[in-house]
């Protein structure tokens, strides 16, 4: 399953989205990964859930976005959910939009269905502005 938390900077989007880690590593018997572009919310998460610092506008696309997760998921097996806070911030300014968030959530589904892993991700962006593929998929 693929989860996109979607609005304005400043909504209070990365304090929920901690918050659903957390609870998460209560219930789940797997791994949880945290994919953030800095290291400023490291010590808000519980211990047993893996802090990846992606860098600011490192990755140039979804795709390299995609393969970066891959590549985080071909180290450990046991992984069932992948929170990705900003991924505005993660990718390049121009490689967040309609089509690529598009592009990016089939090649998720498909991960999401071969390796049973859930991802939730959040982007700064108008709800309203979003394609309805993705807007069936918010929470």
């Amino acid at each position: 399953m693929v989860q996109f938390m979607a609005g304005k900077k400043g909504e209070g989007k990365t304090r929920k989205l901690i918050e659903m880690a957390n609870q998460g590593v209560k219930v789940t018997d797997g791994h949880l990964v945290f994919i953030d572009d800095d290291k400023r919310h490291i010590f808000d998460l519980h211990r047993d859930i893996r802090f990846v610092e992606a860098g600011k506008g490192e990755l140039a696309n979804y795709r390299e976005f995609v393969g970066f997760v891959l590549g985080i998921l071909s180290q450990n097996s046991d992984i069932q959910h992948i929170f990705v806070d900003g991924l505005n911030n993660i990718l390049e300014k121009e490689a967040v939009d309609n089509e690529s968030l598009l592009k990016m959530k089939t090649r998720l589904d498909a991960i999401s269905k071969a390796d049973h892993v859930d991802f939730t991700i959040s982007i700064h962006c108008e709800r309203d502005s979003l394609p309805d593929e993705i807007k069936t998929a918010l929470i």
